[in-house]
């Protein structure tokens, strides 16, 4: 607000009003509006910020708590797995603590061969039942992925590659190779 002459006939000089440019008011009151708009518009943004970050944040914890869940459901199948093994090996060694006692008895070999077979049996059982079978070598080609060359033998009798003897046997789950076989492989005789 300004103050101006009075130039009014009614009014005298010793009157101290003041006169009010309504140009200048509105100027005021407009400028007061757009000092609001960006405080409005700036706390929509700031919610909206502080929305996006809680989601954040949830999002954050669920995908933590489900790291967590998965790691303990491992953990907990790993263990049942090993638990679940463990109790089939027990049958067999329930075997060979019999068989110990017996052979304190037995005179006869052909007896305790017996024995030892049928041990032998029930733990390959145990163990093809847990997936695991024996590395197939007789008569096979020689393959890197389950064979392991130990020896190789210059011969005219086998064909070039192929396994002649299986020093050790090995074993594998589906295609995983649990253990090697190891082989001797023929070579072309020169």
């Amino acid at each position: 607000m300004t103050k101006k002459n009075n130039n009014n006939p009614f009014k005298s000089d010793s009157d101290n009003f003041e006169e009010i440019n309504i140009n200048e008011t509105f100027e005021e009151t407009h400028e007061l509006g757009k000092d609001e708009e960006p405080k409005v518009e700036r706390d929509e943004w700031q919610e909206k910020y502080e929305n996006l970050n809680q989601q954040y944040l949830r999002l954050a914890a669920d995908f933590d708590n489900f790291r967590k869940r998965r790691d303990a459901e491992r953990e907990e199948l790993l263990n049942y797995g090993t638990e679940n093994a463990l109790k089939k090996l027990i049958d067999v060694l329930d075997n060979f603590e019999r068989g110990q006692k017996a052979l304190e008895s037995v005179q006869d070999c052909e007896q305790v061969k017996e024995s030892f077979n049928l041990i032998h049996k029930q733990t390959m059982d145990v163990l093809q039942k847990l997936g695991m079978e024996p590395i197939e070598t007789e008569n096979q080609e020689f393959d890197p992925n389950f064979h392991e060359a130990v020896m190789q033998t210059p011969t005219n009798d086998f064909p070039e590659h192929t396994i002649i003897t299986e020093m050790q046997k090995g074993y594998k789950i589906g295609d995983k190779v649990l253990r090697p076989s190891l082989v001797n492989v023929a070579t072309q005789q020169t």
